[in-house]
């Protein structure tokens, strides 16, 4: 009588075993991949973002969009959005569908911390903040999606005059005024629609998935893998360490050597414990 070939139980148990082994190693490799993949994208949205800001400056005689004190930079990143009797609105953006380049891939869905704003008792914003791979969603008036967020100081009227108190800046920014644009800060990774509107002095590095508007906490997020994805004011787009942030050039007057930069003497012992490993600048 012939005998029926087939595998044995210990052969089968070290395919298993090696198929398991296989996955193990592939897995992370393939995580990786995709999420540079997803940087890549980022990185094209904010291209995109470039464009439609170099649209507005070019009807605009070179002149950013100057934040509103009660839009909190949202108007601007609504695009079609936005109702066209928006006073703040310009026409070149009533047609630009915002809403396909505003997510960043790693952070799509939206936060779970809700926030609101009210004057005089009327509600006027209601949203939810973001996080690290959490987007920012605006809920009211309008709703809109968004993971990326402006450099308050740039928007804003001050951004030649801090620490002058308010009022004392220029109406809008002129950015063919300014110099060293390569390493000023328009857009970024950020867990709300805008980021550096708090202290005005220097920041310090904030608690591991802190929410709170202040220094660069909405920015200061490890989106890509100690990096988050920026848009600068040359219009080029590159990835930016986070202990970089630092030494950025947020408004004219802020101190890119400062005590938290290589050239201020900080030392990696100094840092939050979740940041102390990531690359010094």
């Amino acid at each position: 009588m012939s005998k029926r070939k087939g595998f044995t139980l210990i052969e089968l148990l070290v395919v298993i075993s090696v198929v398991v082994l296989l996955m193990a190693l592939l897995l992370p490799a393939l995580q990786r991949t995709r999420n540079q993949a997803r940087a890549v994208v980022c990185q094209a949205n904010l291209r995109q973002w470039g464009s439609v800001i170099v649209i507005y400056t070019e009807e605009n005689d070179g002149h950013l969009p100057r934040r509103s004190d009660y839009s909190f930079g949202v108007w601007f990143l609504l695009g079609s959005v936005a109702s066209t009797e928006d006073p703040n609105k310009q026409e070149s953006l009533h047609q630009i569908d915002t809403k396909r380049i505003a997510i960043c891939p790693m952070a799509k869905k939206p936060g779970t911390n809700h926030w609101s704003w009210t004057t005089n008792g009327v509600l006027t914003y209601k949203a939810l903040w973001g996080s690290t791979f959490r987007a920012w969603e605006l809920m009211y008036p309008k709703q809109f999606r968004g993971s990326f967020g402006l450099n308050y100081w740039l928007f804003n009227k001050r951004f030649d005059t801090i620490p002058v108190p308010f009022g004392f800046g220029r109406e809008d920014t002129d950015i063919f005024s300014v110099k060293g644009r390569a390493k000023i800060p328009v857009l970024l990774d950020c867990t709300k629609s805008e980021g550096f509107r708090g202290p005005e002095t220097y920041p310090e590095p904030p608690r591991e998935h802190s929410i709170f508007d202040l220094g660069f906490a909405p920015f200061c997020i490890n989106r890509h893998n100690e990096y988050i994805n920026g848009l600068f004011l040359d219009w080029s787009v590159r990835k930016v360490g986070l202990k970089e942030l630092w030494t950025l050039k947020w408004h004219r007057n802020f101190d890119t050597t400062g005590p938290w930069t290589k050239a201020g003497g900080v030392r990696p012992e100094d840092w939050p414990d979740w940041m102390r490993h990531f690359k010094d600048y």
